[in-house]
Formats: structure tokens, sequence, C-alpha cells
């Protein structure tokens, strides 16, 4: 395939999957999509229903594990004689697709001189799909019927007619059924924006040029991503890390990987993992697939994601653990060993390749979901709020302060938008300092936010890290935990499950506070350049006894300037020789 060719067809299917994603964001209704962006659209093999191009606007998990629901899908439409024009599937079956309930999956297919094509997908985050708890984060459900409808892979359209009764059916089990209706029309829309663009490259290049493409593409990927496998040394390497508890158990919860690298090839193996919890923390085999696909691709940024960026990783997965959840397991909380699942990669393979792996990030999404009538309009209200926090520091740089999660990128809400919609008021939203792992390179700070209500409602919080705290590797620091308090009647407490709190009444004045964990160090911190620790110390990213007693720094001077925040200056002489001894005393020790 000639190469300019190739380069621009890619680019243009990409951009397709970007139109869509942009389609979708300002079309919803709900700001779950239209202001977090918990959506993704992408572009997938007629055949094999691989990934070809996916949007840059929406979230990575969401293109990951969306290629099984397309192949799932694909087998079932061959077995009902295959698609028509017009067909639009629709399902959120967790053990056939991913993720949760939430997250409702659309596939249509695109037909160019009357033969299939493409397959498109998009994935919308609804905001509430009915179960025990508004907006679908329980942390106490128990099975997945408590956590909402289930749809399995059905026709929403049929050769272009909308299934009335089935839409009737989901508006009929949601608390926000005019809502739903309205992103679910966002999410049939983005297909004509696909198809429009498809169509278009069709009449330019031709339906065999095109699929020669489609092709090449996936295995270029293959090729590539074979390329950087085989500069791995071959091993195996191994790592664990805890979920605090299931929600309900107050026990840790062990995630174990060993991954063995062979050549060209990669093989993970999650043996020894604990098994499927009581409560919602858990996910399906096809969600531990894509969160190592997530890992890899922080890894390797410039391999395009397809298809065959993932053909030469193979895993051996246990039946029926955290990682391999099946019916009727509750996986409402699934993003936190999600979150557990990439850093295990992260702390793996940073054995065997410390330049290119960061340490833990935040590794939480710590949800805080809010519910209730709102007092002036009468209307039914849920509004949720993803945590953002601290990556994890790498060779290259400091780790990225009040990030978005890496296996989501959703968006924390505005606080101008979320004030207009809910009787809340915010107090504050601001960088955690502190809460950083301490290394060469620092982890990223973690964000601290509140907000008071003004009228009853309820809260539920579904998070995790409180108790093991996001990892530091090569000498690096671990992070700040997750920190939740509630302020009622005037009293300050945390949650028994430290981060997990189940529908709590708040009355008028009372309060929520929520405090990201940062992300884990990289290196010594005794060997971190003493600019950036002074920087660091006026950026109020760390505080002056952290900085003396971690980064064996001595501060000269301190001057508080009219506005009111210190500004420090190190003493570099006295920082050098303090530095020594404390160098002397750690060589001691080992």
């Amino acid at each position: 395939m000639d190469p300019v060719t190739l380069a621009v067809v890619r680019g243009s299917l990409e951009q397709i999957a970007d139109e869509m994603d942009l389609q979708l964001i300002h079309a919803a209704i709900s700001p779950i999509i239209s202001e977090t962006n918990d959506c993704a659209n992408g572009i997938f093999h007629p055949e094999t229903g691989e990934t070809i191009a996916q949007g840059r606007y929406g979230l990575p998990v969401f293109l990951a594990y969306m290629q099984f629901a397309v192949q799932h899908i694909i087998a079932l439409a061959r077995e009902q004689g295959g698609f028509k024009p017009g067909d639009i599937w629709i399902m959120n079956d967790t053990y056939v697709g991913g993720s949760h309930l939430q997250d409702v999956q659309l596939v249509a297919p695109i037909f160019a001189d009357g033969k299939l094509f493409a397959v498109l997908a998009t994935t919308g985050h609804w905001m509430d799909i009915g179960g025990n708890v508004p907006g679908g984060w329980g942390p106490k459900a128990t099975e997945i019927h408590q956590e909402g409808i289930v749809i399995p892979p059905v026709k929403l359209y049929e050769e272009g007619r909308l299934n009335e009764a089935l839409l009737a059916m989901f508006k009929a089990n949601v608390r926000l059924p005019k809502e739903i209706a309205g992103d679910l029309s966002a999410m049939v829309n983005v297909f004509t924006v696909g198809h429009r663009g498809i169509e278009a490259l069709v009449q330019r290049y031709g339906r065999n040029t095109l699929s020669q493409c489609l092709n090449e593409m996936i295995e270029y990927s293959e090729r590539q991503m074979r390329s950087y496998i085989a500069e791995i040394p071959d091993g195996t390497y191994r790592c664990e890390d805890y979920l605090d508890n299931d929600g309900i158990n107050d026990e840790r919860v062990v995630v174990k990987l060993a991954i063995t690298v062979k050549g060209e090839e990669m093989h993970f193996d999650f043996t020894g993992t604990g098994p499927s919890t009581t409560g919602p923390m858990n996910m399906s085999r096809n969600t531990t697939l894509s969160s190592c696909y997530v890992a890899i691709k922080h890894i390797f940024p410039d391999v395009p994601v397809n298809g065959g960026t993932f053909r030469p990783i193979s895993f051996t997965l246990p039946q029926r653990t955290i990682l391999s959840a099946e019916y009727p397991t509750a996986c409402g909380g699934y993003l936190e060993p999600m979150g557990r699942a990439i850093d295990v990669t992260f702390g793996a393979l940073a054995q065997a390749i410390p330049d290119k792996a960061p340490a833990a990030f935040f590794g939480t999404i710590g949800v805080a979901a809010i519910s209730g009538t709102h007092p002036k309009s009468g209307n039914y209200y849920v509004g949720v709020f993803p945590y953002p926090g601290g990556y994890g520091a790498s060779k290259a740089s400091d780790g990225l302060i009040n990030g978005t999660p890496p296996q989501s990128m959703a968006n924390f809400m505005s606080l101008e938008m979320s004030e207009h919609r809910f009787p809340i008021r915010f107090n504050h939203f601001r960088v955690r300092d502190d809460s950083g792992g301490a290394g060469w390179h620092r982890g990223g700070c973690g964000t601290s936010y509140s907000f008071t209500t003004w009228n009853e409602c309820l809260v539920t919080v579904l998070g995790d890290r409180a108790d093991h705290a996001p990892f530091g590797v090569l000498g690096g620091g671990s992070a700040q935990p997750n920190k939740v308090e509630f302020v009622t009647e005037g009293k300050t407490w945390t949650p028994q499950m430290r981060s997990k709190e189940d529908k709590r009444p708040l009355k008028a004045g009372d309060t929520l506070r929520a405090n990201s964990p940062g992300g884990g160090g990289y290196g010594n911190p005794l060997e971190r350049d003493l600019d950036a620790v002074e920087r660091d110390l006026n950026c109020a990213y760390i505080s002056p006894v952290t900085a003396e007693q971690i980064y064996g720094v001595v501060i000269g001077s301190q001057s508080k300037p009219a506005a009111g925040t210190p500004v420090y200056s190190l003493d570099r002489a006295a920082s050098q020789k303090r530095r020594e001894q404390l160098s002397g005393k750690q060589a001691l020790a080992q």
C-alpha cells in the first residue's frame, strides 16, 4: 500500500471518529456526557470486529472493550442473516461488553456499494440506569440486578425502524427518562456523522483501496508493537497491589500479575488474584484485558490504537476472580479494580523497562453521586463527580497534577454548571499539597474539593485507595491515600469503609469533603534537583516539612509579600551537605 495514501486514510478515519465524539458531546443532554465526556466512538473492521480508529475526545477504556462488544454483535448478526442497512443494535451487558450497566453501547453497520464496509460503535454513560442507587454507583450491591436494567444485544432499529416498545421500556425503568431519551437520540445521530465521512472516503478512493488500507493499518500497528516488545528483556516480572475492601466486607483483596516477555510476545498472568467479591468491586474479563491495553498504550503512546496493537499480547485469567466476574456478580465499582490492573502492569514493567514505565497513578475514581428533587424546579436530579488526581512520575517527568483518570479520562463537571443544576455550593476546589509521592521525579498532586448542600439530598461515594496508597518505583515514595469526610450536624466523620458510603441522607448545611490521592514518586528524592524542590515549595506542591525531612534540603530564607503567600529560598550549600549525610545513613541502613 502506498504509504502516503495509507497515512491520509488513517488520518481521515481518525478525524471521522473525532467528529463522532464531538457530535455526541455537543448534542447530549446529560452533563455526564456533555461536561464529563463519558463517551466514546470508534470504527471497526467488518469481518474481525477489530478496532480500526478511535476518537480522541472520549474515554480510552470504551474503545478497548467496544471491540469485544462489536465482535459479539457481528456474530449474532450473522446468525440472523447478516446486517441490514439501517440496523442499530443496543446493549449494556457487563459480561459481554465490559464496564458497568450505565455504559450503553450502540453498534451500526456501514455499507458501501451495497456491501458491508465497516461497523461503527458508540458508547455513552447514562446518568441513571435504574437499580437500587440513583446514578448506579451502589457500594452495597451484591448482584448485577441491584445495579440497574440489563440490556442484552438487541436491535433498537431494524432497517431504519425504531423499536418504540423497547424505548418505552428504557424510559420506564430509569429515574431520568427525558434526559436518557435525549442522550439516546444523540448517540444514534453520531452514526449519521460517521456514515457521511466514510461515504466521502469511498467516493474518493474506492472500496477496494480503502479495504486494503484497513487491513494494512491493523498489520502495521501489530508490527510496531512487536518491535517494541522485542526490545524488552526476556523474563518474568511480577507485581501485586490491593483493593481496600469490597464495600461490604472490610478485607483487602489482592491483584497479582506476572508478565512474561519472550521475543515479540507478552503474556499477562493474573493467577493468585482474589476471588470475586460480595460487593461491586469486580469487573469482567473483557474489561481486564482492556485495562492492560490502556496501560500498554500509556507506555508506548506512539503506537496507533487498533486491533493489531494488541495481537502480540495474551492472557491467563482464572475464572471468577475480581478481574473475571461472571453472572450475577455486581460490577458497579469496576473502575477501582481496573485502576489496580493498570498499576500492577506499570509496576511489573518498571522492573523491565524503568525508562518507560511510570509509578502508580492516583488509582481511584472516587465517584460522589448526589440525587434528590430540586427545591426550585421540582425536577428529580442525579449528579456524578468523578475524581481527578495525580499521575505517577516517570524517568521522563514529574507526574501530572490534577489529571483525569487514565482508564477513563472523565472530566470533573464544571463548578458553575454543577451549582446551577444541583442544590449545592462548592466551598473549594484546589490542588492537594503534599499528596504526590516524593522522588527524583515527584508524583503528581491530587485534588481536594468540598461542597455544602442547601437542600436535602442523598449522597453516595464509591472509591478506594484509602488504605493502600499509590506506590512509587525505583526508590520513589508512595502518594497520600484517598480521604473522604462528611460533616453532618456539626460533626466531622469518616465512612466505615473509608472511601465508600451508601445513600447517605444530607440536610441543608451538611458537607462532603473529598481528597484524591497523588501519584507515586520515581527515584530517590534526595537526588531531586534543588531548583525543582524550591519550585515545588513555592507552588505549594510540597510543604516545608516534606522539603526538609524527605527531600533533605535546608530552607535558607522565607519572605511573605503583601499577597500573603510565602516565598522560600534554599541554602544550596547546606542542602547539599545535609543530603550527603542522609545518603550515607541510607547506605548504612541497606
